[in-house]
């Protein structure tokens, strides 16, 4: 049982980083406009996160010590300096988009302002983050965003073409820079760098050790395995509903929709409920990020197991966070154009994030018998070549499509 409930980190990490307001919408579109054909792009993604999650896991059960404070040692100060300042902006961008996201969840639910909801909806995360402990932020919005099955049921509703979705799990190449373009932000929105730094600080916060490594592998097994099964499945039923009848779905009420059509009013509820979890996850998830960075970087005390007046830079960091996010989203900027800039923006900063990773996890000097063997090592590699190429091409496709609008 202490298993089950401890792969709730994985879940939410999953959840929050592939199915926040921006992939919600990111991947209904990917689907509504190519079909089946992008499926292997979110199976690329998961895989990489995957070895990235387990690798920065084992490091903080290992080691004790979270991913922000391995780039700072192995990086240095100027780079660590470049990678703190490049994740805190995308960390902002994303939190001002998932309280956005909540907003627009709440006017579909209810009749009030946008400016009302968004207010609360950054009120209530606060006096959630601070009430809950870490592991019941984890338990709430982790097993309450799999209400998002919903999808796959209603994905295995209409009947998938089965062919079909097979060869979408194979690659193809095409010239269509708007093809690319989703490519790119499929795969790079499985690589949130806000991913791992939540994670392995999560590790810490659960006090992790080298017991825990068997919990390390099912939490990126089940958690990401899940958060890969949401994402085809929003591919497949926009492929099934959206795709024939031209819809062009932008809004995350046409999003909920899939789920209502074969499901009626109980499906649309369930829909709603399930993406208003996910995208509060990806703000809580985010929101600590910042403040876990932060607080690493310059040694401060930090973590939700401390006292508030234990750790007050870092309690203030992710409320300070929360704040300037709602601030954000106020000025009227699209809470998914937001997300899908911040998911472009974060390719740059993805090698940095991952660099020191691969490198600690592989030091026998650190991670002694745990270190990585030679199938994680390989995979790492392939990942960071794979990561710098996202990175060169991310910025000229937003420019050469219009940010997906072609």
């Amino acid at each position: 049982m202490r298993t089950l409930l401890q792969i709730a980190l994985g879940i939410i990490a999953a959840i929050g980083g592939f199915l926040d307001i921006g992939d919600l919408v990111f991947n209904i579109q990917a689907g509504a406009t190519f079909g089946y054909d992008l499926l292997w792009a979110v199976v690329v993604g998961v895989v990489g996160i995957g070895v990235y999650a387990e690798m920065s896991g084992r490091v903080a059960a290992v080691t004790k010590r979270p991913v922000f404070d391995v780039i700072r040692e192995r990086l240095g100060y100027t780079a660590g300096l470049v990678t703190l300042l490049a994740s805190q902006a995308v960390n902002l961008l994303t939190i001002a988009a998932e309280i956005g996201g909540v907003a627009i969840i709440l006017q579909l639910l209810f009749d009030a302002p946008f400016s009302l909801f968004a207010l609360l909806a950054t009120v209530g995360l606060g006096l959630i983050i601070w009430v809950l402990p870490f592991g019941g932020l984890e338990r709430v919005f982790g097993y309450t965003g799999l209400l998002l099955l919903v999808f796959l049921a209603a994905a295995l509703h209409h009947g998938p073409d089965w062919s079909a979705t097979a060869g979408g799990l194979v690659p193809e190449a095409k010239g269509s820079t708007l093809y690319w373009y989703f490519v790119v932000g499929v795969i790079a929105a499985a690589l949130m760098p806000y991913e791992v730094y939540f994670y392995s600080s999560g590790a810490v916060e659960e006090r992790w050790g080298p017991r825990d490594l068997r919990v390390n592998r099912l939490n990126v097994v089940v958690g990401y395995g899940i958060g890969a099964i949401l994402s085809m499945s929003l591919m497949v039923v926009a492929a099934q509903l959206f795709l024939p009848t031209g819809v062009d779905p932008t809004s995350l009420g046409t999003v909920a929709l899939a789920a209502q059509i074969p499901f009626g009013e109980v499906g649309l509820l369930v829909a709603l409920l399930g993406m208003l979890a996910a995208i509060g996850g990806a703000a809580v998830d985010a929101s600590l990020a910042g403040a876990y960075n932060l607080a690493q970087f310059h040694g401060w005390e930090w973590g939700r197991y401390r006292r508030a007046r234990d750790a007050p830079r870092f309690t203030l960091t992710w409320i300070g966070f929360l704040a300037a996010g709602f601030a954000l989203v106020c000025t009227g900027v699209d809470p998914v154009d937001i997300t899908e800039y911040s998911v472009i923006f974060s390719v740059v900063a993805l090698p940095l994030t991952y660099l020191p990773v691969l490198l600690i996890a592989r030091d026998r000097t650190y991670m002694g018998e745990h270190a990585n063997g030679r199938i994680a090592t390989t995979l790492g590699w392939v990942y960071l070549v794979l990561i710098c190429g996202l990175a060169v091409a991310a910025i000229p496709l937003l420019l050469a499509t219009n940010a997906g609008g072609g």
